[in-house]
């Protein structure tokens, strides 16, 4: 099977206009005037970027927000009422729960995706086995990694660590962590560490969640990093903290990031829904800056998180209106500071899942999508509507370009 996608703009360089050929799944030849394939796409000189990625995203408490008592709005209360809801999910609750964030994805232009999963004695490896079977179900149009993490603590939940480790050795392959819920956060950080190295897998800690930056604990992450070598394979979510630093704390927080080979995920959304809550005036964003960090050479995602729960009573799967949150949020108007957006959810966020096959690049898979934008600053300005999507060279959705309805 064959595929020429015609009259592309690439994010690297809008200006030309050029065709993708495609053979067997992978991408061929960039050229122009190539020749007719089995199938012949027209992109129209629109914006054609690599497959969107989701870095940081809980598949497994997706749309359950229709089941919970949302009373202070803060992070506390977002914990407990999952943990009291997910006492009833079930696998099949879980993979139709999950199946239905996976299609919102797809169609909104990701092709790659990290689920952060919860594990402990409550909810077993049910969130696992429900997300596996979801994401095996739209295997044709987006590839899944599942990391698992204790949500609810680790060395104060007796029996979290031998399911984590069970999690691991039945292909999970990504671990997490979420410290400030834990009895000893330095403990469970260094248990991370060492069985990461174990399993020779990547770590995606929840990090650093509120407000009051006095302590931080992503120094202690970065000593372990540098302590087991685990630079580029280490990931810190949310890291909302970093919004309280003066410029000279944030630079050295930066410096020490980048120097560690610790990324960042920012999750816009959720951290200004969930923080500055005791704030009655004033209340501040809580959102990490993730530009000023990429600024001294960290690499940084944006990402969505949560969908319909209470951690986030929003979503629809769009990375791209999550980019544009970002732009808002940080002020950011210039079209290079616009065009980073697009890279913190599409290559930069790819090289945070160590993705070695990403991008629009002879050999590579064929995952693509179509925006309908000429211009990567305009399309996060305008959260352009991602018009087709392609997977290993299979068009997995097209979404027709609205059309206005003018009086004869």
């Amino acid at each position: 099977m064959s595929l020429t996608l015609r009259n592309a703009r690439l994010m690297d360089d809008p200006a030309d206009i050029v065709d993708i050929a495609v053979t067997d799944g992978r991408i061929a030849t960039i050229g122009t005037g190539l020749a007719p394939a089995d199938e012949d796409f027209d992109a129209g000189g629109r914006l054609v970027v690599p497959g969107l990625v989701e870095t940081h995203i809980h598949l497994d408490k997706a749309h359950i927000f229709d089941r919970c008592v949302i009373t202070r709005g803060d992070l506390a209360e977002a914990i407990s009422e999952v943990a009291r809801l997910k006492r009833d999910f079930t696998p099949d609750d879980i993979e139709a729960r999950a199946g239905a964030t996976l299609e919102k994805a797809v169609l909104n232009g990701t092709t790659r995706m990290r689920s952060h999963v919860e594990v402990d004695p409550v909810i077993g490896l049910k969130g696992v086995a429900g997300v596996r079977a979801a994401a095996r179900a739209l295997a044709y149009a987006i590839d899944v990694e599942i990391c698992v993490f204790p949500q609810e603590g680790l060395l104060n939940y007796p029996g979290t660590d031998a399911l984590l480790i069970e999690a691991l050795e039945d292909g999970a392959e990504v671990l997490g962590a979420a410290p400030y819920t834990d009895s000893d956060p330095h403990g469970q950080i260094d248990w991370v560490f060492k069985t990461a190295a174990r399993y020779d897998v990547d770590i995606d800690m929840h990090l650093d969640f509120a407000l009051d930056a006095s302590t931080m604990d992503v120094d202690h992450v970065c000593r372990r990093a540098d302590d087991y070598g685990w630079g580029g394979r280490v990931a810190v979510g949310h890291m909302s903290k970093l919004a309280s630093l003066d410029p000279e704390r944030l630079a050295a927080t930066a410096e020490q990031l980048a120097q560690s080979g610790v990324a960042v995920t920012v999750l816009p959304s959720t951290d200004l829904f969930l923080m500055g809550r005791e704030h009655d005036h004033a209340v501040p964003r809580g959102v990490a800056p993730a530009h000023a960090l990429c600024a001294h050479g960290v690499n940084c995602s944006l990402s969505t998180n949560n969908v319909m729960n209470p951690f986030t009573p929003f979503g629809d799967g769009s990375l791209m209106r999550i980019a544009n949150l970002y732009a808002n949020v940080a002020q950011l108007g210039r079209p290079g500071e616009m065009a980073d957006c697009l890279a913190m959810i599409s290559a930069r966020s790819a090289r945070l899942m160590n993705l070695a096959d990403y991008g629009i690049a002879p050999g590579n898979p064929a995952d693509f999508v179509v925006l309908d934008a000429t211009d990567p600053a305009m399309a996060v300005a305008e959260i352009a509507a991602p018009l087709a999507g392609y997977k290993a060279g299979r068009r997995s959705f097209t979404r027709p370009a609205p059309t206005l309805h003018r009086p004869a």
